[in-house]
C-alpha cells in the first residue's frame, strides 16, 4: 500500500555506523559427480541492515526508539540511507549526470525510471532507483546536461519526466543520490539500559522493501 510507506529518513547518523549489505536466495543443488545445479530464486537483491552498530550514545537510543514507535514497528515503510552505496557513482564523488543510463529517446517517450547498473561484464545488474534524495538529481541527453527546469523528478517514485521527449537513438543518462526504502524487520525492540551502558550494541534490524 501506498500509505504504508512514510517518506522520512531514519536518523542519518545512526544509519552513517551502521552494518549491512545486499542478499540473495540462490537454490543449490550438489550432484553425485560433485557438480552443482545452481537456481536464483530472486530476480533482484534485497538489502539487510543492522542499525544498532550506529547507537552509540543514549540521545541516539532514545531518537531510534521515538522512530520505531512512531512507524508502528514493522507497519511503515521510511528511507534509509546506506553508507556504502548512496549515489550513483562511487560514494565518494558527487553524482554526475552521464554517471547511469536510463534509456534511449524515441522521439515520445518522456518519463524514464532512475536506476543504478552493477557490474560491467557478462552479466550486468540493473537495479530500479525509487526513492532519490530531493534535488540531487542531475539529467543529460545525448551527452549535455539539462537545466534543472527540463525535467521534474519524483523523489517517491524515482520516475523523471522530460519537458521535451528526446530524440530517437539519443541516450538519456542521470546522476542522483539515492536512499532505500525499508522497515523494520521486528515489532520489538529489547534493550538493557545496563547492558548498553557497559558497551553492549542492541539489534535494529531492517530489511529493503518494493515501497
Amino acid at each position: 500500500m501506498a500509505d504504508a510507506f512514510h517518506e522520512v529518513l531514519f536518523p542519518l547518523d545512526v544509519a552513517l555506523r551502521g552494518s549491512g549489505g545486499p542478499q540473495r536466495l540462490t537454490e543449490v543443488v550438489t550432484l553425485a559427480s560433485g557438480r552443482e545445479h545452481r537456481n536464483g530464486r530472486w530476480a533482484d537483491s534485497r538489502r539487510r541492515y543492522d542499525a544498532g552498530f550506529g547507537i552509540r550514545s543514549l540521545d541516539a537510543l532514545h531518537a531510534v526508539i521515538a522512530f520505531f514507535e512512531e512507524r508502528r514497528g514493522r507497519l511503515y515503510g521510511f528511507r534509509y540511507r546506506d553508507r556504502v552505496d548512496f549515489r550513483s557513482g562511487p560514494p565518494g564523488r558527487a553524482p554526475d549526470p552521464l554517471d547511469q543510463s536510463l534509456g534511449t529517446g524515441n522521439g515520445t517517450q518522456r518519463v524514464f525510471q532512475l536506476a543504478k547498473t552493477y557490474g560491467t561484464g557478462v552479466n550486468p545488474y540493473r537495479r530500479t532507483i525509487a526513492k532519490p534524495v530531493a534535488g540531487s538529481v542531475r539529467l543529460a541527453v545525448a551527452g549535455a546536461e539539462l537545466a534543472p527546469t527540463a525535467f521534474a523528478a519524483d523523489p517517491a517514485t524515482g520516475l523523471v519526466t522530460l519537458s521535451t521527449a528526446p530524440a530517437s537513438g539519443a541516450s538519456v543518462t542521470a546522476g542522483f543520490s539515492f536512499d532505500v526504502p525499508v522497515r523494520f524487520d521486528t515489532d520489538d525492540l529489547t534493550i538493557d539500559l545496563a547492558a548498553f551502558t557497559a558497551g553492549e550494541i542492541p539489534k535494529v534490524p531492517l530489511v529493503e522493501i518494493v515501497p
